[in-house]
């Protein structure tokens, strides 16, 4: 008995192509990008849950250890103004930025990116689903820590609500940030050191006033994406806020955000096909 190919049949071409034509068909399309991020989103959310809610609370009571610490040195006025909203956005650094980094490290290390770049799901979907993820955590912490600093330093409550702006924002400055240290990290105990310096930095010169640093202080200060939205927040205890710079300090930090999350997305194609 002699083996034929298909193709020397007759029509067997044409077999080929229609059975090909229907694998295609039982694949399906490639999933699209917002439903995609919307399942990353809900799978990372679940996951970290119980893992980082003990770590959420370590940095909410850091942040209000630092404001704590503060009030022994300044009185109020514009200083107070800069601790608070420093304190409230280091919330959303030390999740943001210093876990994320940590995350995406032990992820490329243990070769868990080979689970996603499996998966019809596009790059984007994954680092804006994971940022998503830890931002979120930062809610309730941020809103303790801005709540508690306004009282102990007497400042006003009636525009907390800006927050609403600042912390998917600055979160998002923050969290692309942290994952593109932690992707392009070539070890994960340095991706965690990344991580440890990117949140000092943004303790050291978020919480601390601006007026008291070097110039070249303020010049690095000016660099750190967790800046404009600290800077949003501050203005609003004054008496007369000008939303003209609030808006402006937050459109500076939204570009920053989006460009981070794209170098985060360039990162995690280079990581993943390696």
């Amino acid at each position: 008995m002699s083996v034929v190919p298909a193709e020397a049949l007759p029509g067997g071409a044409l077999a080929v192509e229609e059975t090909g034509r229907a694998v295609a068909a039982e694949l399906g399309p490639r999933a699209r990008l917002w439903p995609s991020l919307a399942a990353v989103y809900r799978a990372q959310l679940s996951r970290a849950r119980v893992a980082r809610i003990p770590l959420l609370f370590v940095a909410t009571f850091q942040s209000i250890g630092i404001m704590i610490l503060m009030r022994g040195v300044v009185d109020g006025g514009g200083e107070a103004q800069s601790v608070v909203a420093g304190a409230s956005v280091l919330v959303v650094a030390f999740v943001a930025l210093n876990l994320l980094a940590q995350y995406f490290g032990q992820l490329r290390a243990s070769g868990g990116l080979d689970h996603y770049a499996t998966l019809p799901v596009p790059p984007a979907a994954v680092v804006l689903g994971a940022a998503g993820a830890y931002a979120s955590f930062t809610v309730p912490g941020t809103l303790v820590t801005a709540v508690f600093g306004c009282v102990l330093f007497g400042l006003p409550l009636a525009h907390l609500w800006v927050l609403v702006a600042v912390i998917p924002l600055a979160g998002a400055a923050l969290a692309g940030l942290g994952a593109a240290l932690g992707l392009l990290a070539p070890r994960p105990e340095l991706a965690t050191l990344l991580g440890q310096l990117g949140m000092s930095a943004a303790l050291l010169l978020g919480v601390l006033p601006a007026d008291r640093m070097p110039e070249a202080v303020r010049f690095a200060r000016d660099l750190l994406p967790s800046t404009y939205g600290v800077e949003a927040f501050a203005r609003t205890f004054g008496p007369h806020p000008d939303w003209a710079f609030v808006l402006g300090d937050l459109a500076v930090c939204a570009c920053v955000g989006v460009a981070s999350l794209a170098v985060a997305t360039w990162a995690y194609r280079r990581a993943a096909v390696r």
